[in-house]
């Protein structure tokens, strides 16, 4: 790393896939809810290991192995210090994806057909659909938190709505993935925990733009994903409170996870390593180390000053565009703008903006039911990061008013 405080201009410079030209334009990189770019420092992390460390995990007595337990179990040590918790209660998987369901699918046995689960209308499909197949598995009712008509929560309807059904667990974002509005969580989990409910955040968008404290949360499970914190593609984890992680049925089962094994029977072992069967992403995780170290040697409170700034700067520059609704609450917002140009389909503006070199993303985001709920098919997104600046800003509103232009 090449910067020790928010000096932007450096920050950029260690991220090589910004230097590059798409169509012959330089890259206008707002993209980064799908995922984030990497630092140099984390290329190089994941490539060292290949190179030069190569061995599995937990499994051999020989110098290489056990280098490399060492390193992977650190990285495990700074992710639990980085979100203010155990070690023991990080469990790594593929992502958040991976995550969530390995809690609906240890949850079998606790939930039953007098038990309801609330999901919410803003959720991705990730944090949906696993609920959806547990209560059908179950006999439990799936119940829909309310949302307004805005896409925002009203705080005190929803925690009567809690006190109501007095559910077994409440799975919600941190942050949303189409538009970017931050959850009020606090009076959430508080409703939750008078009526003794579970809560499940996906914090897939809020755990870089957000680093929370999970123990001051007060969540009892918290799934991200590395990719988008910086980090390697194929890797997330898991945040439980240790018992609760106990009580869980595994997800998967085979070598490494177990305490023995006889032909006709098996112990596991405790959490995390009960979830962590076979060989993992070892090159992924020391990746997602250095990505770790990359963000600690910033100043947090830096990344959001900027990152509010750019997005007033963004909203300010694209609700002057005639024929733009934007759908995204701008107060609390971790950087993301959800719009669309009049009836014009999101696909063709966005095949158009990539002629100028402009990555966003269009469709429904795998947010189908928040679609349905704004009354529209699809839109387009624009998401920034701390790498991002004003010039991309720019970039993107000049392409996108060219664009426009072709269209009317």
């Amino acid at each position: 790393m090449s910067v020790t405080s928010f000096d932007l201009t450096k920050i950029r410079q260690d991220f090589p896939t910004l230097k590059q030209t798409i169509n012959d334009q330089p890259l206008t990189y707002l993209d980064s809810a799908a995922t984030t770019h990497k630092p140099q420092c984390v290329i190089d992390a994941t490539n060292a290991f290949y190179s030069e460390q190569n061995a599995n995990v937990h499994r051999g007595r020989h110098t290489l192995s056990e280098q490399a337990t060492q390193r992977y179990e650190q990285v495990r040590d700074k992710t639990a210090a980085y979100f203010g918790v155990a070690s023991n209660e990080i469990v790594w998987t593929k992502g958040a994806t991976e995550a969530i369901n390995l809690v609906a699918n240890g949850l079998k046995n606790q939930i039953t057909s007098s038990d309801t689960v609330v999901i919410t209308p803003l959720d991705h499909h990730a944090n949906i659909v696993p609920w959806q197949v547990l209560t059908q598995q179950t006999g439990a009712t799936l119940a829909v938190l309310p949302l307004n008509a805005d896409a925002t929560f009203d705080i005190d309807a929803c925690c009567d709505f809690i006190a109501l059904h007095k559910p077994k667990l409440l799975a919600i974002s941190q942050a949303s993935n189409t538009l970017g509005n931050i959850t009020d969580l606090a009076p959430l989990i508080r409703c939750a925990k008078s009526v003794g409910c579970l809560v499940l955040v996906d914090g897939a968008q809020g755990a870089l733009h957000l680093k929370s404290n999970l123990n001051t949360l007060d969540c009892d499970f918290y799934v991200f994903s590395a990719h988008k914190m910086l980090g390697p593609t194929g890797l997330g984890a898991l945040y439980g409170r240790s018992a609760l992680l106990n009580s869980l049925l595994p997800y998967q089962t085979g070598g490494e996870m177990i305490e023995t094994v006889t032909l006709t029977h098996s112990t596991f072992r405790e959490a995390p390593a009960k979830f962590e069967s076979g060989t993992p992403n070892i090159a992924g995780v020391l990746g997602f180390g250095a990505a770790l170290d990359y963000l600690n040697r910033l100043n947090h409170q830096d990344i959001v000053n900027h990152e509010q700034a750019l997005l007033q700067y963004a909203a300010h520059k694209l609700l002057k565009i005639d024929g733009i609704t934007l759908y995204s609450e701008l107060k609390h917002n971790i950087g993301t703008l959800c719009f669309n140009y009049k009836n014009e389909h999101p696909y063709d503006l966005a095949t158009l903006l990539d002629g100028y070199g402009v990555a966003l993303r269009s469709g429904h985001h795998c947010t189908q039911p928040l679609m349905t709920h704004l009354g529209i098919n699809g839109s387009l997104r624009a998401s920034l990061a701390f790498y991002n600046n004003r010039a991309d800003v720019d970039n993107f509103i000049f392409a996108l008013q060219n664009c426009i232009a072709l269209l009317d």
